[in-house]
């Protein structure tokens, strides 16, 4: 099986073989054109002399493809050779020229046959390169793919009391299931608590699952499993470890490489909101008014309104979802009440910050809202002279952390991991991360020890962090980490 398979290779063909011999994948060039074929062999690219529209010249040649590019100069081969590829390679994502003088019967055709169609009067080659020919394009076969495979229903998993970026990519993925057909449900553990989220749900009409825990969850329900915005099983989700999956979608570093069928792990972009647009746009799926609107507001939350590890795609993505989207809707869920006890945890994190030079910490003690620690550590880094934040509570036993950084050398999910990585878990990006951390050893406390499990906590975390700051090469002091501690951490997510 080659990665990519050329049927025909006129001017533009021979351009896009050139830009597609790179030598990281494997390609063969069919053309009935001694001299082309001969030109081509000398450049080091596989060659077969034959017509690119006969069905024993091309099974000869080749067994399977990922990506078909039809580019004869003739309008007529062309449309031979895509109605070759579709009867040959069903699953290849086909990139069809129209050629010179394509009539309409051939254009229509070329047309209906090919994922991505290159018009040699309006198109620039490698614009249409780019998109069409890449190892994105590949992904997204392969996505297809993973999810045709899938019998029954898919299950489509966001982390645990999701936010908007796992929210909308887990809808868009189950409208690419459903373009595919297969059936997906998008489901989560946990609660939506953050004001923001619970508007966005409700405005959108979002038809979510929710399970209360993983005794409720039966997993023979389900025909397959996918994960988007997190990689791993039992890793702040609560399925079973073991859960075997069959597609992941993130934009978040692993700790360690995920196990699925199917995996697009981009940690290069700033969403995964931005994966998700650029398969449907790749797939030519009709985008609906609230997948466009959770999208694009997916991306713009998890790059803070593209000011934070913000890439080309997340731009390019937010483009293309702009026109589909509705904008008035995006404000009024951003605009939504705060409830009180939002604002009591930003004002106990206020009162019991401990600041060392620029970095800040908190400790706000017993939780009702766990989605208030990211806007308390937001609202904490608006303080003159802070580059860093970290507060943090805890709540049904467990603690939950909340990073941020601005302006700063430190990289908040590689301190957080030294930080807590023998007493727990944590992860993220350079300039947002979190944990979560159970209690272990110090067990379920009385209400009536809440301010001694409060200052168990906060010795704990507050001084492994301040350690961990002042040890790391950006940090003018020279301390050893902590000492060990009573703790186990299960889950991590950059939005916590």
């Amino acid at each position: 099986m080659v990665s990519r398979l050329v049927l025909g290779c006129g001017t533009v063909g021979q351009t896009l073989v050139e830009a597609i011999a790179d030598g990281e994948h494997s390609m063969l060039v069919v053309d009935d054109a001694e001299s082309r074929i001969d030109a081509l062999r000398e450049e080091g690219v596989s060659a077969t002399l034959g017509d690119p529209t006969d069905p024993e010249t091309v099974r000869a040649g080749v067994e399977g493809a990922d990506v078909v590019v039809v580019a004869d100069r003739d309008a007529e081969v062309n449309r031979e050779a895509a109605e070759l590829a579709a009867e040959l390679f069903p699953e290849a994502y086909v990139v069809g020229y129209l050629g010179e003088d394509c009539d309409p019967g051939q254009r229509g055709t070329i047309t209906a046959l090919s994922d991505h169609v290159i018009d040699p009067t309006a198109a620039l080659v490698e614009q249409v390169l780019a998109v069409a020919t890449g190892d994105h394009a590949i992904r997204t076969v392969n996505l297809r793919r993973a999810i045709r495979r899938v019998e029954g229903t898919l299950a489509v998993f966001m982390h645990d009391n999701p936010d908007p970026d796992a929210i909308a990519s887990a809808v868009a993925l189950c409208r690419v299931a459903e373009e595919v057909g297969v059936e997906a449900v998008p489901c989560y553990f946990g609660d939506i608590s953050h004001q923001e989220n619970r508007a966005f749900v409700n405005l959108l009409e979002l038809d979510l699952r929710n399970f209360d825990s993983s005794e409720e969850l039966d997993l023979d329900e389900f025909g397959g499993i996918a994960l988007v915005d997190h990689s791993r099983p039992g890793v702040n989700d609560q399925l079973p470890e073991e859960t075997p999956v069959n597609i992941v979608v993130d934009h978040h570093p692993p700790k360690e490489p995920p196990e699925a069928e199917f995996v697009d792990l981009r940690s290069d972009v700033g969403a995964t909101s931005t994966l998700l647009a650029e398969h449907i746009q790749r797939l030519g799926i009709d985008l609906t008014e609230e997948v466009a609107t959770g999208l694009l507001y997916g991306i713009r939350v998890d790059t803070k309104d593209f000011s934070r590890e913000v890439s080309t795609a997340d731009f390019e993505a937010a483009s293309y979802l702009l026109p589909h989207a509705d904008v008035g809707m995006l404000e009024r869920v951003e605009s939504p009440s705060v409830s009180a006890d939002t604002f009591e945890t930003i004002a106990r994190a206020i009162r019991n910050r401990r600041i060392e030079g620029t970095v800040l910490a908190s400790c706000v003690g017993s939780l009702s809202d766990r989605d208030a620690l990211a806007q308390a550590a937001d609202h904490l880094l608006n303080m003159e002279s802070i580059t860093t934040t970290l507060v943090y509570g805890f709540r049904d036993g467990t603690v939950y952390v909340s990073a941020r950084a601005r302006g700063t050398d430190i990289d908040l999910g590689g301190t957080l991991r030294s930080a807590f990585g023998q007493i727990g878990s944590a992860g993220g990006h350079a300039d947002m991360a979190g944990a979560q951390i159970p209690l272990g050893l110090l067990g379920t406390v009385e209400e009536e020890e809440e301010a001694s499990l409060t200052s168990v906590v906060s010795e704990v975390i507050t001084s492994r962090f301040f350690e961990t700051v002042r040890s790391t090469p950006e940090s003018d002091g020279e301390y050893a980490h902590g000492g060990e501690a009573s703790f186990e951490a299960t889950v991590v997510d950059p939005e916590d």
